[in-house]
């Protein structure tokens, strides 16, 4: 295996999925530190500071932690992961091991050399909309390497938001190509209002999707 390979790793837990299409169900998270942008609603800018305390682990010590755990679905996030050099080394580690890779990024990292693995995770890809401040980041070219493993997020915070996430959604006809949610910036947004404008203009094939851990502890607990 790959022992040499050393990664910066913020926090691992195990907990449930809060979101993408196994939420609800036990992973382990690996969150890595680092990440190329700066989104307004930034839940975890803690694990991006310059300073964040990490714990430098091998391809082979997160995949000892993977055994150890028994659980069978492993969410890589961040941060960034796909910064993470060598990280394809890891997903294939991670595959040749049976487990189920998810990747959490932020829709600026190209895809196309993690769709070439042999062990090819399934990605959980945000589009960042205006009110993030970020979207001029945004690497569409991704739409056409996704599949129905993958899912494209779009965290809306309000009214315009949504109607760009409409628009790029009926743009690249991403309901065809992969799962799509719509997700609330937590406290900015009514939930119900989305599913008004998502009536208003039927949003077939598109989930309305709330963060589960902020409503099971507090909004901004770590390791959970």
């Amino acid at each position: 295996m790959n022992g040499n390979l050393i990664f910066p790793v913020a926090e691992h837990f195990v907990s449930i999925n809060g979101e993408g299409q196994a939420v609800g169900e036990l992973a382990l998270f690996i969150r890595f530190s680092g990440c190329n942008l700066e989104c307004s609603y930034c839940d975890t800018k803690w694990a991006n500071l310059p300073d964040v305390h990490v714990e430098l682990l091998s391809a082979d010590d997160i995949c000892k932690l993977a055994l150890s755990c028994n659980i069978h679905n492993i969410t890589l996030t961040g941060g960034e992961p796909l910064l993470q050099k060598n990280i394809s080394v890891l997903i294939n580690e991670l595959g040749k091991l049976g487990f189920r890779v998810e990747i959490e990024t932020n829709g600026s990292i190209s895809l196309n050399e993690f769709c070439k693995s042999e062990f090819r995770p399934s990605f959980t890809m945000d589009y960042k909309l205006p009110s993030s401040l970020m979207e001029k980041y945004m690497c569409n070219d991704n739409f056409n390497l996704l599949n129905m493993n993958d899912t494209v997020k779009f965290v809306c915070g309000d009214l315009s938001d949504l109607e760009r996430a409409l628009q790029i959604i009926e743009e690249f006809t991403l309901t065809e190509k992969c799962k799509v949610y719509l997700s609330p910036v937590f406290s900015k947004i009514q939930p119900s209002d989305m599913v008004e404008f998502m009536k208003k203009h039927k949003m077939n094939g598109v989930k309305l999707q709330l963060q589960l851990h902020k409503f099971i502890w507090e909004p901004n607990a770590k390791g959970v």
